[in-house]
Order: structure tokens, then sequence, then C-alpha cells
């Protein structure tokens, strides 16, 4: 099993900046992927970004550019570096954790809101 802990959401302005982190409580590079979904309100939850056991990263298009996943490896943390932000991207944001193709894990979310 993995916890997950999201923390850094919150309110910004539009053209504004966060950063989320997910604390998982073991070591991140063993995990088999850990990703970033969001969830806006009366809308599906949808994928954002994605990093991959070898460090290989993948992104929606709709973040292409503006967002960066990573990961610190002696912090056992992931991070979500969001720039540029709108009001559409106003949603929960929820970490994922899989310790293999099977056993996924989420965290509890945390709430971006993109508003002037």
């Amino acid at each position: 099993q993995v916890q997950l802990v999201e923390s850094g959401g919150g309110l910004v302005q539009p053209g504004g900046s966060l950063k989320l982190s997910c604390a998982a409580s073991r070591s991140v590079s063993s995990l088999y992927v850990m990703a970033w979904y969001r969830q806006a309100p009366g809308k599906q939850r949808e994928v954002v970004a994605q990093i991959l056991l070898g460090g290989t990263t993948n992104y929606a298009d709709f973040v292409k550019g503006r967002f960066t996943i990573s990961r610190d490896n002696t912090k056992n943390t992931m991070y979500l570096q969001m720039n540029s932000l709108q009001p559409e991207d106003t949603a929960v944001y929820y970490c994922y954790a899989a310790i293999d193709a099977w056993n996924g894990y989420w965290g509890q979310g945390t709430q971006v809101t993109v508003s002037s």
C-alpha cells in the first residue's frame, strides 16, 4: 500500500502559479506510475500529467507547456508546478500512485481555484 497526502492548493488569479505536492509513504522511485488528476464540478475526473517508473512524463494536451510534473526521490514527494493558470483549471486535484499494474491509490485531493 501507499498513503498519499496532497498540499499546495489554494486561490490564485488568472495567469498566476501554484505548486502542488504529493507526499508518499514509500519511495516514489519504486512506484509503477504516479500521476495528477483533476475533477471540476459536474465533470469527470481527468488525468493531468503522469510520471512513469523510469522517469518518462506525459501530459494532457490542455496543460502542455504550462504544467510540469516532477518527483524528488529523497523526499518521497511528487510535484505539479502549474503556471499560466486559467479559470478552467479550477478543480480538485488528486494525486494517484500505483505500485503495479493492478493496485492504485488516491490522495484526498486539494482544491485549486483560479479566479480574479
